[in-house]
């Protein structure tokens, strides 16, 4: 194919004539040959339109027949270089053929073309053709509808457009190159897939060879036994069943599986220790090989107070009481709070910091560390004061501050002359300075809501902890060797003195839980009967209505106690009042108002305001009104005049209905004095004097 585009093998045109052949500038120039000039776009177009219009030939497939055309062996009117030998001595001429000899010599040439071959080339000449016309037809459609695209698309918007509709627009070219690209090679892959199996070998001659398969993985049992599980999870029954499957209880693998199965009991227990729970923790814990497990044991302390910092307490207090049976694990887990605390402080790492004084200032308070420590640490972080260090004082003398005050005052009351001294020089930041002044108040107040040790925490008694006092410039061994796994050839003589250990810890724990739940026993049921004895007086008191006294005595307080009215409505309608007890405000209400020397509005507007609150109020207070007039003859003049003021405050604020009236009979037989001077005043302040307009 490539031989058929080029421009030498296409036969001679006769438009050249002899004369311009002879000619001395084409003498010259077939002299002289010029350097090959670049192909210009244009000229590879003629080019190639003129390789399709020219039939194929064996000069065109570049087979190199028997007989070469002049124009083969001379381009461009100069001879190829090394093509003969004799045309070096001779001068280049163009050899003239005349057109009937051409056409015989091409005639020649044609017949000597096999069947075979011009079976090919038609084939190639109709699959190239098939191409361009596809690629045209392509081309076509593209231009098409860029055009449409283009009519649609006014000027004025094209070159006003924002940056968006601009990044949409070339977004949309994108993607249709790339749906272009995508419709070409799936035409390329289907062509492909036409093709002869004899031209794809020849045009992909390499094959991949299939991918080996994977290897199976490796048994879990038995060889996982010996070492570490490698995150594979085991459940407890088939650890439990591996465990009786041992038989050598001294060998490394039985070692290897108990020490698993210790340290996932130690973490379990500690991160579900509490408050509530601890009592029940403990007698499991002891259960545990805490020997043995002694790193294991600081070391879910220190990581499970690091996340939860809120139970620190809880985690001191558990440390306190394996403390007191096993000293050494208490000097051991502070000894790592303390390295922690230090390069905590000297990578200035604040929240490791605070976890850590936090930690320490609870072993203060749980007396497993002396109060040395403590000030020791005070000292060191107020040295050379910082907002966070100041900051980080002060929260470790809140935790802390209560158990120094008893232990070491004097110690306590030069770490807050401290604090004064930074106070006065005013270097640190305010927010920490209002810290400082904070915590002055809480040492006034004597660390009220800050205490030592919380009631159900204070498990240990003082006489029986052990206290470890170390320094803060001491070289410490924090023993990290004893947090992984080593194989000990005593394992058996170890596990059956440790099983003797547990067995008098637990021994004597169980007793004292025995007495424990038979003073518990006997506690109950007299609570039982104490309740009892409660639920008799309950009913005494009710039935001397003491409960009402009190009520009464609370709402008369709350009334004479409030400044206006507003403030006594909000304050009484917190009252818990039980159903039927609304009628004991009013009362009480309408008593006080009598009781003053002079009416006061501050009772009217209370008593309106509850009656627009609710209508149970008002109905109480309509049977009040009916209940006062009935008994308006035993009141004195003052009392009656307050009343009645305030019977009218009601009527005239409409908090009142009017068919109260009703009630009320004029006539000789059904008044009295008193009944009579009632109303006068009611309906003196309800509706005024002559010229008055009525009070609303």
């Amino acid at each position: 194919m490539a031989a058929s585009a080029s421009p030498a093998a296409s036969p001679p045109r006769r438009r050249h004539s002899h004369r311009d052949d002879d000619s001395p500038r084409r003498r010259k120039r077939r002299a002289s040959p010029s350097p090959p000039r670049s192909p210009s776009p244009g000229a590879d177009v003629d080019r190639r339109r003129r390789s399709r219009a020219s039939p194929p030939g064996p000069d065109r497939r570049g087979g190199g027949g028997g007989d070469a055309k002049p124009s083969e062996e001379k381009e461009n009117g100069h001879a190829k270089p090394g093509r003969d030998e004799e045309s070096d001595d001779r001068p280049p001429q163009r050899a003239r053929v005349s057109d009937g000899e051409e056409d015989g010599d091409h005639r020649r040439r044609r017949a000597r073309v096999s069947d075979d071959e011009k079976e090919d080339g038609r084939r190639r000449r109709r699959a190239r053709d098939s191409d361009e016309e596809r690629d045209d037809r392509r081309g076509k459609r593209d231009r098409e509808r860029d055009s449409r695209r283009h009519r649609r698309r006014s000027p004025s918007t094209e070159s006003g457009s924002s940056p968006d509709e601009r990044r949409r627009r070339r977004h949309r070219r994108d993607e249709g190159s790339r749906r272009r690209d995508d419709r070409r090679r799936r035409d390329d892959d289907r062509g492909e897939r036409r093709r002869s199996p004899e031209k794809r070998e020849r045009r992909s001659p390499e094959k991949r060879e299939p991918t080996p398969p994977l290897p199976p993985p490796p048994p879990l049992l038995p060889e996982m036994i010996p070492g570490r599980t490698g995150g594979i999870y085991i459940p407890p029954f088939r650890m439990a069943q591996m465990l009786r499957e041992v038989e050598d209880k001294s060998s490394p693998e039985y070692q290897r599986l108990t020490w698993d199965a210790l340290k996932k009991s130690i973490n379990g227990l500690v991160n579900k220790v509490n408050a509530t729970n601890i009592k029940n923790i403990v007698p499991e814990l002891f259960a545990e090989n805490l020997v043995r497990g002694r790193g294991l044991f600081c070391q879910s302390c220190i990581k499970s107070q690091m996340a939860s910092p809120g139970f620190t307490d809880v985690f001191a207090a558990l440390v306190a009481v394996v403390n007191t049976k096993f000293p050494e694990i208490g000097r051991l887990l502070l000894v790592r709070v303390v390295l922690q605390l230090k390069r905590a402080y000297k990578r200035n790492d604040k929240p490791q910091l605070l976890a850590a004084t936090k930690f320490i200032a609870h072993l203060v308070n749980q007396v497993v560390a002396h109060e040395l420590v403590a000030l020791e640490l005070l000292t060191v972080l107020l040295e050379n004061p910082t907002d966070d260090s100041v900051e980080v004082a002060v929260g470790f003398v809140k935790e802390c501050g209560a158990m120094l005050q008893d232990l070491s005052p004097q110690g306590l009351h030069a770490i807050f002359e401290r604090f004064r001294g930074i106070l006065h020089e005013g270097e640190i930041d305010k927010r920490v300075q209002f810290l400082i002044e904070g915590l002055f108040a809480i040492r006034k107040a004597k660390f009220q809501g800050f205490p030592a040790i919380r009631p159900e925490l204070d498990l240990v008694e003082q006489e029986d902890q052990f206290t470890h006092e170390i320094s803060l410039e001491d070289d410490l061994d924090p023993e990290t060797n004893l947090n992984v796994f080593r194989a000990n050839p005593n394992f058996v003589e170890d596990e059956k003195a440790y099983e003797n250990l547990k067995r008098s810890i637990l021994g004597a724990e169980s007793s004292e839980d025995e007495e424990g739940s038979d003073a518990a026993s006997d506690d109950e049921e007299e609570e039982e009967s104490d309740e009892e004895e409660d639920e008799e007086q309950m009913e005494i008191r009710d039935r001397t209505e003491t409960n009402l006294v009190n009520l009464r005595r609370t709402i008369y307080l709350t009334i004479m106690s409030s400044v206006d009215f507003e403030e006594a409505g909000h304050k009484l309608m917190k009252i818990k009042l039980e159903p039927g007890q609304e009628m004991e405000l009013c009362i009480m209400l309408l008593e006080c108002c009598s009781q003053e020397r002079t009416y006061l509005r501050y009772y009217g507007l209370l008593g309106q305001r509850f009656c627009m609150i609710n209508k149970v109020y008002q109905e109480n207070f309509e049977k009040c009104f009916v209940q006062q007039y009935s008994m308006i003859h035993r009141l004195e003049t003052n009392k009656l005049r307050n009343v009645a003021k305030f019977f009218a405050h009601l009527l005239g604020t409409d908090a009142l209905p009017w068919h109260v009236l009703a009630y009320i009979r004029l006539t000789e037989e059904d008044t009295t004095s008193s009944s009579r001077i009632f109303i006068k005043i009611l309906f003196q302040v309800f509706i005024g004097p002559p010229g008055h307009t009525p009070t609303q």
